[in-house]
């Protein structure tokens, strides 16, 4: 199997995944990958590889470097053994990895993932990780900090060292033995301090020889004088190394105690860098998730075979299984016929390799239990067999596997021997596969395969498409279509004299030039209809633009209609708030008068202040305002000395001279003012018995009714309670009037009116700031206000 799965080039897929990891057992997973043959098992593959794609869309890649297999020193661990400074390193990389691909997740916790028992399944361990790296520098070093007795003996080994090296410097400074001295250097040879002295004066420094130089010239000698102090140093890197031992068998303990979760978490992770390696190579395929069948339906929208560059290749559309179990490419060379035939295979494997496919949504795919292809030239020399023999041999091998779950891909089928003889067999071969119930795509130039798939239920043609004109091929594959060889054509345009072409067209057989001509016929008539459908589609578009241009012209409009409506009802509700504002300021002075002058204001006024105050409210909105009242029509005919009113300019006068003649103008006393009016603008006053007279016309309130008010308010003598009160009517009085600044004086007494008021002004919406009073304005008796 694994000979078919190189021919429709799956290892070279697998090294590119091999190449997405990023530790050694997770490429190596990624070269052994092998196609599945459950659905179930394929479904679950793919879901895995399109949950981690969504969550490097949204949160980005983890990182998986610093995995390594560290599974046989752990178990040496577990059993007692003792692990060096660069495994316990890897130790401590390896946890960090894992800390780092949970801390990864935790950042995306609220996404549900069925990922998440893998993640689950790792388990950093801090403690660990952080007691090997506060222990071990490097693989070659031991940190002071590992222990408190590492820490002392290697102080002791420093002032040892300083003491041994203090007495060699002495001596090298001394005039006494510098004759002596080949240079004045102390060096180190076992370990031990010495000093370079030149052979002829070996005799006069007493100590021990450790090394001679290659000359000969030199002795290195440890003065007697050091000898014990460079003991002591030999004793105390006995000790260090012994302790550095301890500790490490220390630290292997507490690793080999948590050995089995490490290792567990380890093969987790490399799971999942196999999976985001898919993921990410998907990503830069640009590939979808496919659905999946098992029932041989292979529906592929926009295929692009993975290993073309991706600005080269062609996209195209293939399908296979649904309307018919058998596919015949025909077609020039160098037409991408068998580039349509491995893309078929090659996406098919993938696929069941839980990797996503470079094709457009919707695409479908079918899981084989068996994908044999039959591709490329494998004549061989060596065991005597031709191009032919070798096919068929490979074909023969073929037919005896395939079955009703397979997929056979066949590549330039009956190609090798005589024309005629190879049609027949390649038809015969089709028919064998066919009656098994395989799915069977393959490529030919047989003349003979494009009738036989015309003819014959369930077999359908298909060609790659050649621009006879450039003479170079499109790559596009079209399904329903029997191919040209376009032999002659390419031959004219490449020079042939037109004489020979023209004499093998004779040579050609009637039948198959009128063949030839029935398919340049459909061809023609194909780019024909495609022509069109693409005009149509591009008609199709352009439609589907400007309907989605005017809905978005009319949502606009209604937005802007919406908006202007809202603004109108505001500035309705803000007149009206004004209105009620100028009227309570109305009452608010009457009812001062009525204190001052002990004045009564009558009930029936009263009423009127409000029923005023009602029309102004109905009157105000623009949106929902009062119905039109229509044409007025007088309830009687005009007398002279009526009463009317000048409904314009709402001012009563007194009619002088009726209409003359078709004149539709009155003469009315206004004031002083004469004037003529028309009479559809009087409105008929009428009087009551009495003394008393009202008006019975309403009419709209456009103006704004103004009150008078100071800019000033005294407020000594009142209680906390009544003055809130007045400073509220009066902040609402001096908005309306539009006034900016006012003056509040309420003395400087105990201040606890000041406080009140101040703390009230604080809360208040329509005040921007305050302050007490400056010389000139009254001090701490009064407080300046500033309004919004």
């Amino acid at each position: 199997m694994q000979r078919h799965y190189r021919a429709l080039e799956l290892d070279k897929i697998r090294k590119l995944l091999a190449a997405e990891t990023a530790c050694e057992d997770a490429a190596e997973l990624a070269l052994q990958l092998t196609p599945s043959v459950s659905l179930s098992e394929v479904q679950r593959l793919l879901a895995d590889t399109d949950e981690a794609f969504t969550l490097m869309a949204r949160f980005g890649a983890p990182s998986f470097g610093g995995l390594y297999n560290m599974t046989n020193s752990l178990r040496r661990a577990e059993a007692g053994g003792t692990l060096n400074m660069a495994e316990l390193l890897r130790v401590a990389g390896v946890l960090r990895t894992l800390r780092g691909i949970v801390d990864w997740r935790s950042k995306s916790a609220g996404v549900k993932s069925c990922l998440d028992w893998r993640f689950d399944s790792l388990m950093p361990n801090k403690y660990l990780e952080d007691r090997i790296y506060g222990a071990i520098l490097s693989e070659e070093e031991m940190s002071d900090n590992a222990s408190v007795q590492l820490a002392s003996i290697r102080r002791k080994i420093r002032s040892a060292s300083s003491r041994v090296r203090e007495q060699l410097d002495k001596m090298i400074r001394s005039t006494l033995y510098q004759k002596y001295l080949q240079d004045p250097i102390v060096t180190m040879r076992g370990g031990r301090f010495v000093v370079p002295v030149k052979a002829e004066f070996r005799g006069e420094i007493a100590g021990l020889v450790h090394d001679t130089s290659s000359s000969g010239a030199t002795v290195f000698v440890e003065p007697m004088g050091v000898v014990e102090a460079n003991n002591e140093v030999r004793v105390l890197q006995s000790q260090e190394q012994a302790e550095i031992e301890r500790i490490l068998a220390e630290l292997s303990a507490e690793t080999g105690n948590f050995s089995s979760g490490i290792i567990s978490g380890y093969r987790a992770a490399v799971e999942l860098n196999l999976i985001f390696g898919k993921a990410n190579l998907g990503y830069k395929m640009k590939a979808s998730l496919p659905a999946v069948n098992d029932k041989g339906k292979i529906l592929l929208k926009k295929a692009r075979h993975p290993l073309i560059d991706k600005n080269r290749v062609v996209p195209t559309d293939i399908e296979l299984g649904i309307h018919f179990d058998t596919l015949v490419i025909t077609g020039p060379n160098t037409g991408g016929k068998t580039v349509s035939l491995k893309t078929v295979g090659l996406l098919t494997l993938m696929a069941m390799c839980g990797l996503m496919l470079p094709v457009a949504e919707n695409s479908e795919i079918s899981v084989f239990h068996q994908v044999l292809a039959d591709i490329g030239d494998e004549q061989s020399i060596e065991q005597s067999l031709s191009t032919f023999s070798a096919h068929m041999t490979n074909i023969i091998r073929i037919i005896g596997q395939a079955d009703g779950n397979s997929l056979i891909l066949l590549d330039e089928l009956g190609a090798g021997t005589d024309p005629v003889e190879g049609a027949a067999l390649a038809m015969a071969i089709l028919e064998a596969l066919r009656k098994k119930g395989a799915r069977v795509a393959a490529t030919t130039h047989y003349a003979e395969l494009k009738a036989y798939a015309l003819q014959t239920d369930g077999v359908e043609n298909a060609c790659c498409e050649f621009d006879v004109q450039t003479l170079r091929p499109t790559y596009r594959l079209l399904i329903g279509v029997p191919g040209r060889s376009n032999a002659f054509a390419i031959s004219l345009r490449l020079g042939m004299e037109e004489e020979i072409v023209e004499r093998a067209k004779e040579l050609v057989s009637s039948e198959n030039t009128r063949f030839e001509d029935v398919v340049q016929s459909l061809e023609t008539s194909r780019q024909k209809l495609e022509g069109e459908r693409a005009k149509a589609e591009q008609a199709h578009l352009e439609a589907v633009r400007a309907q989605k241009e005017a809905q978005e012209i009319r949502s606009s409009i209604q937005a802007e209609a919406d908006k202007e409506i809202e603004k109108a009802r505001q500035q309705a509700s803000e007149l009206v708030s004004r209105t009620r504002g100028q009227i309570d300021a109305l009452l608010n002075e009457m009812e001062e008068l009525k204190k001052q002058q002990n004045k009564t204001l009558s009930a029936e006024q009263k009423a009127r202040l409000k029923a005023g105050l009602r029309v102004l409210e109905e009157t105000a909105d623009p949106i929902h305002g009062r119905k039109d009242e229509g044409p007025y029509v007088l309830p009687r005919p005009l007398q002279v000395g009526d009463t009317v009113l000048l409904y314009d300019i709402d001012k009563q006068g007194t009619v002088l001279q009726l209409p003359e003649g078709n004149s539709q103008n009155v003469l009315v006393q206004a004031g002083i003012i004469q004037t003529r009016v028309p009479l559809s603008n009087l409105r008929l006053v009428q009087e009551k018995k009495g003394k008393e007279k009202r008006r019975t016309v309403t009419r709209n309130v456009t103006g704004r009714a103004q009150a008078k008010v100071t800019t000033e308010l005294d407020l000594r003598g009142q209680t906390t309670e009544e003055a809130i009160m007045n400073v509220d009517r009066f902040i609402d009085s001096a908005l309306l009037s539009g006034i900016e600044q006012l003056t509040v004086i309420h003395g400087k007494g105990t201040g606890a009116l000041r406080a009140a008021v101040q703390q009230h002004l604080k809360r208040h919406p329509s005040v921007r700031s305050y302050r007490l009073g400056v010389f000139g304005e009254g001090e701490a008796g009064v407080t300046i206000v500033e309004l919004k």
